[in-house]
């Protein structure tokens, strides 16, 4: 049984809104000027995370997933993709206004294992950033129009954001993440985005970037949908977790470890992020080491563990 932190490589992704943001966390080189995306935990064909440590070393998440259905408490040879994807996002420059499709119309129309549902803890925002969250349309008709005759500003409603915020983004929401913010993001695994408006940019030929309106129209929730979710928070010695939601797809908590906490893995396996400090996950007396920018997955082999130290995680699994 394997038993022991799996730790994953960045994929990083070129971006026209990109930045150089991610290479604080990453203490290294960026592969590119405008790199928007780091894919930290992915098993999606466009980008999928090699495994750095231990046996598996040099083997995709897309492999594990695959061949090694113990670690997710899944049986090999199940053709149901792997169902998460986490990044960090840079945002040196505001995102295209856009939506993403439910699992239905992502099946059906792309040919894609799932939708899109997301979201997002505000790693750091720039003073006065913002992001776009759903519409004041007051249905169908009126956001097909506006969309129309390009009334955004009467169209898009925008929420003001800072450092440790947290945004729940169903599919069939109109969103964007504004200028000057980073943030972790917890979604489906899907890379299947409808743009709705760019600010009129143009890709480096000089020509504007593709809109797709018809699908965009089709997918989107008109009224906007507000959905609340009460977070609750679990305190014990040396550790306190903050569940910052729970719905369909996936699980999300915020864990402050300070000293040592002693837990038990509840779900089939753990997506982990270290976004603040460093400590160590002991697991049958074997000592890991964590620091911020680390990204790891607890297999199912592990039933208790230690995490001993001063640190901030987001942790995540398949709800």
């Amino acid at each position: 049984m394997y038993k022991e932190p799996i730790f994953l490589q960045a994929v990083f992704q070129e971006r026209i809104w990109g930045g150089q943001k991610l290479k604080a966390i990453y203490g290294t080189n960026l592969p590119y000027e405008k790199t928007g995306e780091a894919w930290v935990i992915s098993a999606h064909e466009h980008g999928a995370s090699k495994v750095v440590n231990g046996p598996l070393a040099g083997k995709t998440l897309q492999d594990l997933w695959k061949d090694h259905g113990e670690l997710f408490h899944r049986n090999n040879g199940d053709d149901k993709a792997y169902p998460l994807l986490v990044k960090i996002i840079d945002a040196n420059d505001d995102l295209s206004v856009q939506v993403h499709p439910d699992d239905a119309y992502s099946q059906t129309v792309e040919n894609e294992p799932y939708g899109k549902t997301e979201c997002w803890y505000v790693l750091d925002a720039e003073e006065d950033a913002s992001i776009v969250l759903g519409h004041h349309a007051k249905n169908k008709e009126e956001l097909h129009q506006w969309i129309d005759e390009g009334k955004w500003d009467e169209l898009l409603q925008t929420v003001p954001v800072k450092a440790g915020d947290f945004f729940y983004v169903p599919s069939g929401t109109i969103h964007a993440i504004g200028k000057g913010i980073v943030i972790l993001e917890i979604q489906q695994s899907s890379d299947v985005t409808y743009r709705v408006y760019d600010y009129d940019r143009r890709n480096d030929d000089g020509t504007k970037r593709e809109l797709h309106l018809d699908k965009a129209k089709a997918v989107t929730h008109a009224p906007h949908e507000v959905v609340d979710f009460v977070g609750e928070k679990k305190e014990q010695a040396g550790f306190v977790s903050e569940l910052l939601i729970k719905e369909n797809y996936f699980t999300v908590y915020h864990w402050d470890i300070n000293g040592t906490a002693n837990l038990s893995l509840d779900a089939d396996f753990l997506q982990v992020s270290v976004i603040g400090g460093e400590a160590k996950v002991i697991i049958d007396g074997k000592e890991t080491e964590i620091k911020n920018g680390d990204h790891f997955i607890l297999p199912h082999g592990v039933s208790t563990y230690t995490i001993e130290g001063h640190a901030e995680l987001i942790v995540s699994h398949v709800s």
